[in-house]
């Protein structure tokens, strides 16, 4: 202000237009920004264009004249500036392949500018210091390049930001450049690895489990033991052959279900029962079996006992079937008794109760007073064939059914199997009545009935241990060792490390194989346990009685097969903790090979008894049921008994 009360020249100049002139103050402002831009080079020009902003006063809705010229904003005003930004980053995102910001950069300002005093701002803080400093410029790309994280990658900046800052002053080139730094490609240091046919999901991984305790035990025995044990209801090969169909994998991805998928194809061509020429897409086939038993083998748990007709069952058979030192089940429990107690159902069901819910039996025969019973994994009984049981008694009077033999017979995937529970002639000398014994059972026992032979060529009418593939027979043969009873003893004193050597010299039955008078084409595992007959009732004491037997191996488990090597012996020993006759329980336990097989037989199409099922697990409830009530009575006692 001058002493004539005139405004000055710098004023003048910079005075705010009045609230009338609002419209005409924008548009002199946009028409003279260029100039403006001219005019204010030097830094004391700033407080005019500040001036103008700053006097008057708008309103809260009232637009503003620009700030700057245009040559500082981001390509137009705050709001263009962000809407450019977002179209631009978003068009980048999806077709600019050097683009590397994530979703979330688009939201961001990411333009770096160097504030007055050396501080770095970057987004909307840059935006708000821009509009009151006019003096700040974005940083070049000669700032940028010095620095060593960037000096690799100046190649990446855009075309504006490569240019001098002389010339980055054209106002059109703004809005067609960059908001953001771009990062160049990062190359691998290395090959990439391969891929692989992984469908590492859930849904996958739980395929094909039944029971959570029901771990399958491939992995754990292959670490332990080093070999290649039975994987029953492993889902490796099914996803290796998966891996390669969409339509599986689709499938998986939609379902819920922990059982794997099935293709709507698969159910309008599958007929099963219909036959199938090469064994492919049939529920016996070979993708059925690999699904279910990647390695091709079964475990079969084969148990022999003469119970001597004991009324008195042991108060727990988990010793008989389900042995301490066994880290895993089998698939088929095979249980013979010769001399059963006289009431066969409570047997069974005492048996089922101990498997538990696990298993359910298949099939169960009966010769008198022998018990053979069969009982298998619940989730494969669909697999099975119908089963056939045949008997034959070796008795003169065929009405005494306490010695002779009763079968059973059933083919699971393309395996034929047959199992012989036997009871021969007892006597210390009687070898020749016990191989009569033999070759009539070998002879009348009528089996297969309406199953098909899967090798027909290799059979032979007069023997039916060669109408099949796999055979187990078990029992009690009642062979002896040819020794007096104090040599007996007296080398059984002088075993060492389970070496039966020196008492098998004197085995009957192993003189007979040997001989190839009996049991032809049959096989034993090396027996490592001591005579199993016979004991006082309640102890490990052999015969103290007046008629003081021998000690001998009555009770044996042999096996037979059609190929080679299709039966390995995972265990053989007898059961020395059930002590309820004078006969010890010998168990064993087989890996067997399984082969596919063609839908040409009588499917048993999942029956089993269900009577018996439901009542071994109401038993088996109870019984729990009453240990935690015995266990929170003895609990309570204890307390009262501190108190």
């Amino acid at each position: 202000m001058t002493e004539n009360g005139e405004d000055s020249p710098l004023h003048q100049s910079c005075e705010a237009p009045d609230k009338g002139d609002v419209i005409d103050s924008i548009s002199r402002s946009l028409k003279t920004s260029l100039e403006d831009a001219k005019t204010c080079k030097d830094h004391n020009d700033a407080p005019k264009l500040a001036a103008r902003n700053t006097d008057g006063d708008f309103g809260q809705y009232q637009p503003r004249p620009p700030s700057l010229p245009k040559l500082f904003t981001r390509g137009g005003s705050v709001e263009e500036t962000v809407k450019t930004r977002r179209l631009r980053n978003s068009q980048e995102s999806l077709s600019d392949p050097a683009e590397t910001g994530s979703s979330t950069d688009s939201l961001k300002e990411n333009q770096i500018v160097q504030a007055p005093g050396g501080l770095v701002l970057s987004g909307a803080a840059a935006t708000t210091r821009n509009e009151q400093e006019p003096d700040v410029r974005p940083l070049s790309s000669a700032g940028v390049t010095g620095s060593p994280v960037f000096r690799d990658r100046g190649s990446s900046l855009s075309e504006y930001e490569r240019r001098p800052p002389s010339q980055q002053s054209d106002p059109t080139d703004h809005r067609a450049r960059s908001t953001k730094v771009r990062l160049s490609p990062v190359q691998p240091t290395g090959p990439l690895p391969a891929l692989e046919k992984s469908f590492a999901s859930a849904t996958l991984r739980a395929a094909n489990r039944i029971d959570r305790d029901c771990l399958d035990y491939a992995v754990l025995a292959r670490e332990k033991l080093g070999e290649r044990f039975h994987r029953n209801l492993s889902d490796s090969r099914l996803l290796e052959n998966m891996g390669s169909d969409s339509a599986s994998v689709n499938s998986m991805r939609s379902t819920y279900s922990v059982l794997s998928p099935i293709r709507p194809q698969d159910v309008r061509n599958r007929s099963f029962l219909e036959g199938s020429g090469l064994g492919s897409g049939a529920l016996l086939g070979a993708e059925e079996l690999d699904r279910y038993f990647p390695d091709r083998k079964v475990g079969i748990y084969i148990a022999t006992w003469n119970m001597q007709g004991e009324k008195g069952l042991p108060a727990n058979l988990d010793d008989l079937l389900l042995p301490t030192d066994s880290e895993f089940a089998q698939d088929f429990y095979i249980i013979g008794v010769q001399e059963g107690c006289p009431d066969r159902r409570e047997w069974e069901t005492r048996l089922q109760e101990t498997l538990g819910p696990y298993y359910v039996m298949l099939y169960a025969a009966s010769h008198g007073v022998l018990y053979l019973t069969v009982f298998v994994r619940r989730d494969l009984i669909w697999f099975c064939s119908e089963v056939e049981h045949a008997t034959v008694t070796t008795r003169i009077i065929s009405q005494i059914k306490t010695k002779g033999a009763v079968g059973i017979a059933f083919t699971f995937f393309g395996t034929s199997f047959l199992f012989i529970t036997s009871h021969f002639t007892s006597g210390d000398a009687k070898i020749y009545e016990r191989i009569l014994d033999y070759n009539k059972i070998v002879e009348a026992l009528a089996l297969p009935k309406g199953l098909p032979d899967t090798n027909p060529y290799r059979s032979t009418p007069s023997d039916v241990t060669t109408r099949f593939d796999q055979v187990f027979w078990f029992g009690d043969f009642n062979f002896r060792l040819s020794k007096d009873r104090v040599d007996v003893e007296t080398i059984m004193n002088r075993t060492v490390a389970g070496d039966m050597g020196p008492l098998l010299a004197h085995d009957q039955l192993s003189k007979e194989m040997k001989d190839g008078s009996i049991f032809k084409g049959f096989q034993e595992a090396p027996i490592h346990f001591f005579p199993t007959y016979k004991f006082d009732i309640g102890c490990d004491i052999y015969d103290t009685t007046s008629k003081q037997r021998t000690p001998s191996y009555t009770d044996r488990i042999l096996f037979r097969n059609r190929q080679a090597n299709d039966i390995k012996v995972d265990k053989y020993t007898s059961c020395s903790n059930i002590k309820t006759s004078d006969h010890r329980p010998v168990i064993g336990v087989f890996q067997v090979k399984l082969r596919p097989g063609r839908d040409n037989i009588p499917l048993g199409a999942g029956q089993f008894d269900r009577g018996l099922y439901l009542e071994g697990i109401r038993r088996r409830i109870t019984r729990e049921l009453k240990r935690r009530e015995a266990m929170k009575n003895q609990s309570s006692s204890a307390i009262c008994a501190i108190s």
